[in-house]
C-alpha cells in the first residue's frame, strides 16, 4: 500500500523536525551563538523550495532510479542509484550516532557498555526490510506522537526562557551565520530523503505547495523550539545534549510531579528511531530496485547496510567529537551535493518534460 499525500505531509510537518533535536542546537549555539535561529531559518527556505522541486518530479508517478534509467540506460541508472545508497547511509552515520546518545543519556543512569546499543540495529535491519510503502501508517501514528511530544516539552520549558538572550540580533555577524548555515548542512537533508521516495506515494494536485507549507510549519516549531533552548541555557547552550530531554529539565512544577516530561521526551525518542531508520530503509529499498529480481535481496541488503552501520559506529566510537566536527565541518559540502544540486538537475532533465505531457 502506498502512502498517500496526507502522509507525506505527516513526514514533512511533524517527522522530519524531530532529527533535528538532539546535537543540531548545541552546535547551533557554538558556531552562531545567539543567532542561532538565522541559519536554520535560511536553512527551511532552502529546504523549503527543494522539496516543492522534489514534490514536482513526484508527478511523473514513478521512482528517480526509473527516471535516470528512462534517460540514460541500466547501467548508468544503476550507478546512480549505487551512489544515493551510499550518500543515504551516509546521511544516516550522525542520526544513528545521536540515537546512541539520546539512548546513553536518557535510558541510563549511567554510561552502558557499548553493546547496549546493538538491539537498535536489529530493530533496523528488520524495518529496513520491509517496502518503503508500508511507511505511510507509521506516520500517522508517529505525527500525533510527535505533535504531542514538542508541545509538551516546549510548554513545561518556555516558563523557563528568557528569550532576552536572544539580543542583541547579529552579535555572531556574517562568520557564525555562514558557519551555521554550513555545519547544519548535515541536518537539512530533507529534499533528498523525500527524492528517494518518489513513485511510491501518488501526486495529488496541489501536493507540491501544500507539502512546502507542511515543511514550512514544522519549521516554525522547530525555530520556536530553539529559542526556547537558546532561552533557557544561553551562554552554557553549548554543553547541553541531547538537547530536547534537557530544556524542560527546569520545570518548576517537576519537584512535587516528578520528571512528567519524560512523557514527552519519550514520545519523541520513539519517533526519533524511526526517522535514524529512513535513510538505511531507502538504501535498501533503492538498491533492491536497482539490482532486484530475488525476494532475499531486501533482507540480505538490509542485514549488510546496518553491519556496515553498526561497524562504523564500533570503529568511531573510541572518537565521537572528532568524527561529528568531520563530517558536520569538513564534509559538509557532500550533503548540499545530493539534497540540492540532485534536485535542481532532475527538475531541469525532467520537469519540462512533464508539463509537455501534462498540457
Amino acid at each position: 500500500m502506498k502512502p498517500s499525500s496526507r502522509q507525506i505531509c505527516f513526514f514533512l510537518a511533524a517527522v522530519a523536525p524531530v532529527g533535528k533535536l538532539v546535537l543540531m542546537p548545541a552546535q547551533l549555539a557554538a558556531d552562531a551563538g545567539n543567532d542561532l535561529l538565522f541559519p536554520v531559518l535560511a536553512q527551511l527556505v532552502l529546504q523549503a523550495a527543494l522539496i516543492f522541486c522534489v514534490l514536482l518530479l513526484a508527478r511523473h508517478d514513478c521512482t528517480v532510479f526509473a527516471l535516470v534509467r528512462r534517460a540514460a540506460g541500466d547501467v548508468a541508472a544503476r550507478i546512480f542509484a549505487v551512489l544515493l545508497a551510499a550518500f543515504l547511509l551516509f546521511f544516516a552515520f550522525l542520526p544513528v550516532v545521536e540515537q546512541k546518545i539520546t539512548v546513553r543519556s536518557i535510558f541510563y543512569d549511567t554510561i552502558p557498555a557499548h553493546l547496549v546499543f546493538a538491539p537498535f540495529f536489529l530493530f533496523s535491519a528488520y524495518l529496513s526490510a520491509r517496502a518503503l510503502g508500508s511507511l505511510g501508517r507509521v506516520w500517522d501514528i508517529l505525527a500525533p506522537l510527535s505533535a504531542v511530544g514538542m508541545a509538551g516539552v516546549l510548554l513545561l520549558s518556555v516558563g523557563n526562557a528568557d528569550f532576552g538572550a536572544l539580543a542583541p540580533f547579529g552579535a555572531a555577524g556574517t562568520g557564525g551565520f555562514i558557519d551555521g548555515i554550513r555545519r547544519t548542512c548535515c541536518w537539512f537533508c530533507d529534499s533528498a530523503l523525500l527524492l528517494a521516495m518518489i513513485g511510491l506515494f501518488p501526486y495529488r494536485k496541489g501536493l507540491a505547495w501544500k507539502g512546502t507549507l507542511c515543511y514550512l510549519g514544522g519549521g516554525l516549531a522547530l525555530l520556536f523550539f530553539l529559542a526556547v533552548f537558546y532561552g533557557v541555557f544561553g551562554e552554557i547552550a553549548v554543553l547541553q545534549t541531547p538537547a530536547f530531554a534537557r530544556v524542560s529539565a527546569f520545570f518548576s512544577a517537576a519537584t512535587v510531579l516528578g520528571r512528567i516530561d519524560y512523557l514527552f521526551i519519550f514520545a519523541l525518542a520513539f519517533v526519533m528511531t524511526f526517522y535514524v531508520v529512513l535513510p538505511v530503509q531507502e538504501a535498501v529499498g533503492t538498491l533492491a530496485e536497482a539490482f532486484g529480481g530475488a525476494s532475499l535481496l531486501p533482507p540480505l541488503l538490509s542485514v549488510g547496510c546496518n553491519a556496515l552501520l553498526f561497524a562504523a559506529v564500533s570503529l568511531l566510537n573510541l572518537s565521537p567529537s572528532q568524527t561529528i566536527s568531520t563530517i558536520t565541518g569538513t564534509l559538509f559540502w557532500i550533503f548540499p551535493l545530493f539534497s540540492a544540486v540532485l534536485p535542481l538537475v532532475l527538475l531541469a532533465l525532467f520537469g519540462r518534460r512533464q508539463r509537455e505531457k501534462i498540457s
